[in-house]
This record gives structure tokens, C-alpha cells and sequence, in this order.
């Protein structure tokens, strides 16, 4: 959960100050800081009440991310508003996500849910739907469409989405503060 403010703060993620701004202030933060109590939880009782508080969190920031989503450290929710995950979405460490993206399951030619790996950034309005695998260092760009695989080091453009390779990582630039 701390890991998750290193992304907007870095080392001054530390201090109680700026984690009590981010909790109460900070809208995205505030929906991953419940997304992981959710998650974390002990037992029913406590799990029920995170759970109840991430629904509420929901409703006004727009996002739904359900507990049940594996999503690793470093989950960076840039800006709110009309998020959707699919709770069978596999996601990464150092997962940067902006407004109005979804990550959606589905049938047809690739069936389920997407698997994304570390370091990649989806810019607003992206799509990413199917049982498709996105792979490491992967910047999606905003109103892109992706129901294909995406290698290592790409940048996917476009509707329908057109993969461009890169030799380096081309979100290293947007992976602000990522999680070693």
C-alpha cells in the first residue's frame, strides 16, 4: 500500500503528512489505498467493511477495480474517473493507468481476460480487452484499441491499435518513482 504512494511521491511518501493528504485529498490514491486494505483484509468481518468502503470510494470517483483484481505494487491512478478492470485481469508492478481506460474480458477469436506485464502505462481512453498478453515496458497511447499480444518495449497507437517497436523502454519516461 505504501509502495503504491512511492509512485506519486517518492521518498516523501514517508512522511504522515503527505499520507494523510494522499488518503483523504487525492482521489486515485484514495481508491488504492481501500483497494489494498480490501485485499489485505484478515478476516470476513474486517474484509466486508473494506470491501464496503472501496463500493462507496467507487461511486465517487468512478472507478471499479474489484479486490479480487491481482494487481502488483506500484499502481499509479494518474487520473479518476470511468476506470474499469475486470477482476480476472492479471497486472503487473508499476502499473500507471489513466481516465476513462478499461481492461475488459471477452470472447471471440482471443477468449478472456488481458495479462499485463510490469512497467506499462495505458494513456486515457485506451482499451484493452481479451484473453491477450501485453508484455513488459509498454506504453499504450491515449484512444488506443488492443485485442492482440504486445511484445516487450512497444507503443501501441491507434484504432485499431499498430504496434511500434522499441529497442529501450518507451514508458520509462512515464514510470515516474517505480517500484525496484
Amino acid at each position: 500500500m505504501w509502495k503504491d504512494l512511492y509512485r506519486y511521491e517518492g521518498d516523501r511518501s514517508r512522511s504522515w503528512k503527505i499520507r494523510l493528504k494522499y488518503i483523504f485529498f487525492v482521489p486515485g490514491y484514495t481508491y488504492t489505498f481501500f483497494f489494498r486494505r480490501a485485499q489485505n483484509a484478515g478476516n470476513v468481518l474486517s474484509r466486508f467493511l473494506w470491501k464496503a468502503i472501496l463500493r462507496v470510494i467507487s461511486y465517487t470517483t468512478h472507478i471499479q477495480i474489484p479486490a479480487t483484481t491481482k494487481i502488483g505494487e506500484g499502481l499509479y491512478i494518474g487520473h479518476y474517473g470511468l476506470i474499469v478492470i475486470n477482476p480476472a485481469a492479471v497486472i503487473g508492478k508499476n502499473f500507471s493507468i489513466s481516465a476513462g481506460t478499461l481492461i475488459g474480458n471477452a470472447g471471440g477469436k482471443h477468449p478472456g481476460s488481458p495479462v499485463i506485464g510490469d512497467n506499462v502505462k495505458m494513456g486515457q481512453f485506451s482499451i484493452v480487452i481479451g484473453g491477450v498478453k501485453i508484455g513488459n515496458d509498454v506504453l499504450i497511447a491515449p484512444g488506443a484499441f488492443v485485442n492482440f499480444d504486445v511484445p516487450d518495449n512497444s507503443i501501441v497507437i491507434g484504432n485499431p491499435g499498430k504496434i511500434i517497436s522499441r529497442i529501450e523502454s518507451p514508458t520509462k519516461p512515464y514510470i515516474v518513482y517505480p517500484i525496484d
